[in-house]
């Protein structure tokens, strides 16, 4: 029963938007393309007011599950119980790759007597 009435709400205020930048451009002045554009405007506003209302709820939401999660005990707090995860070591796993072949040692750069000497004159 809530929908329809917002439903109905926002068409108006479509509506009631259109009708009003209609009537600053004046009645008898309308082509097709101030109607298009003032309905264009309308509904642009109408998503930026969703998104905004959107993002309030979602960060509400958030903030009341922080709230929450602060009010709740923490499951495990360090020196009175045992972790939950256990006095075990942790499991090692072997390597299912063979080991990498070695690298190709880098060629030697040339020494002074390997570059030919050049006379200038």
């Amino acid at each position: 029963m809530r929908v329809p009435f917002v439903v109905y709400g926002v068409l108006y205020v479509v509506i009631e938007m259109v009708g009003y930048q209609l009537e600053l451009i004046g009645w008898p002045q309308i082509t097709a393309l101030d109607v298009a554009s003032a309905l264009a405007d309308a509904l642009l506003w109408i998503a930026l007011v969703a998104a905004v209302l959107v993002a309030l709820d979602v960060a509400a939401d958030r903030w009341r599950r922080h709230l929450r999660g602060r009010q709740r005990k923490p499951a495990w707090v360090p020196g009175r119980r045992r972790p939950p995860w256990g006095d075990d070591p942790p499991i090692t796993v072997p390597s299912w790759r063979p080991p990498m072949p070695a690298l190709p040692s880098a060629a030697t750069p040339p020494g002074p007597d390997d570059v030919p000497h050049v006379r200038l004159l």
